[in-house]
């Protein structure tokens, strides 16, 4: 596979200020059991994310219908993932994180109502990159029986973005709003400027 950098890619929502280079699409059809196994683990803390806004935010009625939504189906795709892992042999099993994940959410402040802001919007980036890498697994990947799931689970990971940058456009000034996700978009962009060494969904 011929080095090429991954340019104008359909999948990037607009938020994303960079997209995923050729080199992380060359590592992930390298190690694809890999992948499998780290997007098992992204679908279930996916879910995490969603039930613990619903604890922490219980009386928001409109964050809790929606994220009660995103945890249902982020935990139907966690089962579909490891069905994939059971049909290639891959037992389940733990792998260390990239840093990506700790650092951007390091960002989210402490207090409210900023903590809210904050951790909708890092939500919102995580599901936006994961539509996008998705798409290019589906793109390039070259077992086509999953390259076609990766492509069905893409849509889902882009309307996961939608529900959060709404919830976030509910609660707070469009223009707070843009102008936080600007900032944190840097951020993200930034976290995997350089390419971690392990295969992962984010890295």
């Amino acid at each position: 596979m011929s080095p090429k950098p991954v340019l104008d890619s359909p999948w990037v929502i607009h938020a994303l200020q960079q997209p995923t280079s050729w080199a992380w699409v060359e590592q992930a059809l390298a190690h694809l059991d890999l992948i499998l196994l780290d997007h098992s683990q992204c679908e279930r803390k996916a879910a995490g994310v969603a039930l613990n806004l619903i604890f922490r935010y219980p009386s928001s009625t409109q964050l809790v219908r929606q994220l009660t939504a995103i945890a249902r189906e982020e935990l139907d795709h966690f089962e579909q993932v490891n069905q994939w892992l059971e049909r290639r042999g891959i037992p389940l099993a733990s792998l260390s994180p990239s840093p990506y994940g700790a650092k951007l959410k390091a960002q989210i402040r402490r207090y409210e109502p900023d903590r809210l802001l904050d951790s909708l919007l890092v939500a919102a980036l995580i599901e936006a990159r994961s539509h996008e890498r998705l798409g290019l697994l589906a793109t390039h990947c070259p077992d086509p029986e999953l390259a076609e799931f990766y492509q069905g689970l893409m849509t889902s990971e882009a309307r996961h973005y939608g529900v959060y940058w709404v919830l976030a456009d509910t609660y707070f000034e469009r223009e707070v709003v843009s102008q936080r996700l600007a900032e944190l978009a840097a951020i993200e962009s930034q976290l995997l400027s350089t390419l971690y060494p392990e295969p992962r969904i984010h890295s």
